[in-house]
């Protein structure tokens, strides 16, 4: 009878056309003729993808719509009731299916964002990563005692240690390996030098500001985390919606100041703390300003030019009163470049490379309200006085990622820019990793394994010696201990990379905060010794002596004074140094230009306008010339690395919890490799016994002859907890002391023990720790030790 009922109730539904006969099938026959031939979870299997899903879910919600308006539309017609009880039986049932397919949708999200973790446990993941490297003093807020300031951080004694090895496997395996000149410079940087390299100008976040309360805000940053929440909590965005989203993600860094603006008006994106409306994004210079001495005015200095063939000195009263503290240390190597240049024997390619601190004032925005209590007594009575003020810091975010003073390492390698090729790129060219071409991330594709031969040949990668550069960053992060699938080299968007960049790439790691931009590998052209070039008249250049003279083509571009001054008077010398810079396609197409119409529009960028050039005021012409050099400005290979997210992020990759044995505690483990452990091993006694200790102390003596950093732990403390303790440091190896002739060596990560003499075991240790030979090695070498009380 009830399924009588049923089709009566599809019949006047139909009938009204207030639902699809699809849908009323599905929703109220289902219960009368088996879910297998209706299932949702069937249905479900094949929407894989997020945008499946979310096309899903907007159909679902319009059936729901139609569906409860069909049962308003019951309950005002005075139906019996058992046909609404049948209509609001099929709207659950929508809703659940609505339901199922949120689920999967978060479940798809999650999976995207962070390898199929949600949001809130990565934060708890971080929360016990950073919780753990607080409390072992890896890291600790500076001038803590006085609440600290915020994007300054001291290393504690495992923290100095992991960054110093970094730091040694860095210098061996670029500054060794590649011959590379090593190089320390000032950390003060006269506004000249950075006027010349563009930072003083183009340094720069661009802000927006609370128009209210005067808070400031990283524009970007704001439309980042409006855009991933929106695709993370909003279930109801449709699939077109999302796509724009993630395509706004995408190029967020090709967006100008315009156009973060736009996007920010356009989402009506307010402030966080108060919801007020945003100003228009500006520029903010990130350097930090200084001065030199009690008036910031420099002494005279007498300093040598060579200007061409001639030798000449000028004495200069230097009175640039602004300085920096360096933005990045490979200003110090472009303006030494001429005297490294020499020293290398007058010889190409070459690289020069500095480790050093650099200075960024990143800038995120907390307001907080500080309430100061005053009390005094007066004659008569006591008084209390509460003052109320809004504070309002710029500071930035993302603990050891977002610093103001951190370690960079820097190379520049100097090429002829007419060779690019790398004698020792096939070393590296079957390497296979994930990369990330700028056409994928504009087509909203993900990151693929390119071999890197292939993306070279295919000109995805510009040339052989960035490639190669690629190549070797990708083999120091992964024998570091990153994760080989939580690392790829992301190539910059058009817009995002400078314009006189040939090419641009990225060293991106995933870490609980996303993708994480910790390596920048660039061909920056000859741009920077031009530019210092240009600015300190000095000519930062290389020289190519051929064996017999060429005869070349030279372009020969002669301003006539005279007639320029007439014309231009005051900007005489702007607009003749102008036409004595242009290249030669420019000056080609002015001479056409010149013959057939008589005169010529030039724009004069040091006048920032167009002016009219005149058929009598320039001379330009090829000549065939000998010559038995060529002389050019060398291009820059820079591969820059940010020493202390690489490290935040090993971090990261390294940690990890396991049970206890007794499985009432989680204990925590940094499994980094040997290579750099901040303690390469760990001496116990098994007992307190002096016989033991004895055996203790002279083994600590045999690692320190071995160079091998290492800890001798002689308290009564049980076994069990000393692991612990040092597993939760990352030292890779414990040799516990359990008699006076042999002693035992355990992995940290296995947990495995073999068994080694007393006198051998330092040279064990050493090779293992120097990557000499691996665990697997000793294995095979010694035998493996059981013990009852190992882990107790």
């Amino acid at each position: 009878m009830r399924f009588v009922r049923a089709l009566n109730t599809c019949a006047f539904f139909l009938r009204r056309r207030v639902i699809s006969k699809h849908f009323l099938l599905c929703s109220l026959l289902k219960p009368y003729i088996g879910a297998h031939h209706f299932s949702v979870s069937g249905t479900m299997a094949a929407v894989a993808d997020e945008d499946s899903l979310r096309r899903a879910l907007a159909q679902k919600q319009s059936s729901i719509d139609v569906q409860g308006g069909a049962v308003r539309q019951l309950k005002s017609s005075g139906a019996a009731k058992l046909d609404i009880e049948a209509a609001v039986q099929a709207l659950n049932a929508l809703k659940l299916e609505k339901a199922s397919i949120e689920s999967q949708l978060q479940a798809a999200l999650a999976g995207a964002a962070g390898g199929g973790s949600s949001s809130a446990s990565r934060d708890a993941f971080r929360q016990a990563v950073v919780n753990t490297l607080e409390r072992r003093l890896f890291y600790i807020p500076s001038f803590k005692i006085y609440r600290g300031v915020a994007g300054l951080y001291d290393y504690g004694p495992p923290g100095c240690s992991v960054k110093s090895n970094v730091l040694s496997f860095w210098r061996q395996h670029f500054v060794l390996e590649e011959n590379m000149l090593e190089v320390d410079c000032p950390c003060v940087t006269p506004e000249v030098v950075l006027k010349a390299s563009g930072h003083v100008e183009k340094f720069t976040d661009l802000m927006v500001k609370d128009e209210k309360t005067g808070t400031c805000y990283r524009a970007d940053h704001l439309l980042k985390d409006f855009c991933k929440e929106k695709l993370e909590k909003d279930f109801s965005l449709s699939a077109e919606k999302a796509a724009e989203l993630k395509h706004i993600l995408a190029v967020l860094d090709d967006l100008s100041a315009e156009q973060l603006g736009a996007k920010i008006k356009e989402y009506g994106i307010t402030a966080p703390d108060t919801k007020n409306p945003l100003s228009d994004p500006y520029p903010f210079n990130l350097m930090f300003q200084t001065s030199i001495g009690p008036s910031g005015v420099s002494p005279g200095l007498n300093f040598p030019f060579f200007a061409y063939s001639t030798k000449f000195h000028l004495n200069l009263r230097v009175s640039y009163r602004r300085r920096y503290m360096r933005p990045e240390t490979a200003q110090g190597i472009f303006v030494n470049f001429r005297d490294l240049y020499y020293y290398n024997g007058n010889k190409l390619p070459f690289a020069a490379a500095q480790i050093g601190q650099a200075f960024r004032n990143e800038v995120i925005s907390l307001s907080f309200q500080l309430r100061i209590t005053i009390s005094f007594c007066t004659s008569f009575v006591p008084i209390v006085l509460d003052l109320v003020m809004l504070c309002v810091l710029i500071s930035p975010r993302q603990g050891l990622l977002r610093v103001r003073e951190f370690t960079l390492a820097e190379i520049e390698h100097f090429v002829d820019p007419q060779d690019k090729s790398h004698p020792k790129f096939s070393d590296v060219a079957k390497l296979e990793f994930l990369m990330f071409p700028r056409d994928d991330q504009v087509s909203g594709q993900c990151a693929k394994k390119l071999q890197l031969g292939e993306a070279v040949s295919r000109g995805t990668v510009n040339n052989e010696t960035l490639g190669y550069f690629i190549g070797r960053v990708y083999l120091f992060l992964t024998r570091l201990g990153i994760d080989k699938d939580r690392l790829r080299f992301r190539q910059h968007l058009a817009n995002e990379m400078a314009h006189y960049a040939a090419d641009c790439w990225d060293a991106e790691i995933e870490s609980s905060y996303g993708w994480i931009e910790c390596v920048g590998i660039a061909d920056r052209s000859a741009y920077d010794l031009r530019a210092h070039s240009e600015k300190s008249a000095v000519a930062l250049v290389a020289q190519e002596k051929f064996s017999e003279p060429r005869e070349v083509e030279k372009l020969v571009i002669t301003p006539i004074k005279k007639e320029l001054g007439l014309a231009f008077k005051g900007n005489q010398k702007m607009v003749t140094e102008a036409l004595e810079a242009m290249e030669e396609k420019v000056a080609m197409e002015m001479k056409a230009d010149l013959e057939s119409k008589g005169e010529v529009e030039f724009h004069v960028c040091t006048l920032g306008k167009n002016v009219t050039i005149k058929k009598n005021m320039v001379s330009i012409s090829k000549e065939i010339k000998k010559e038995h050099q060529r002389v050019f400005t060398p291009s820059v290979i820079e591969p820059s690395f940010g020493i202390g997210r690489i490290i935040y992020c090993l971090y990261e990759h390294s940690f990890y919890t396991r049970p206890s044995k007794a499985g009432d505690e989680q204990l925590n483990v940094f499994s980094f490799p040997p290579l750099v452990a901040p303690i390469k091993c760990t001496v116990f006694p098994l007992v307190q016994n002096k016989k033991y200790e004895e055996v203790a102390k002279l083994i600590s003596r045999s690692l320190t002859a071995a160079g091998i950093s290492h800890k001798i732990d002689i308290t009564g403390t049980s076994i069990g907890k000393r692991y612990a303790r040092t597993d939760e440091l990352g030292v890779p190896f414990a040799i516990t002391v359990d008699s006076t002739s042999s002693v035992t060596v355990r992995e940290r990560d296995s947990k495995d023990q073999v068994r080694v003499d007393v006198e051998k075991v330092a040279s064990v240790v050493r090779e293992v720790a120097d990557g000499l030979s691996s665990w697997a090695d000793v294995l095979k070498m010694y035998p493996l030790h059981s013990s009852e009380t190992a882990e107790e």
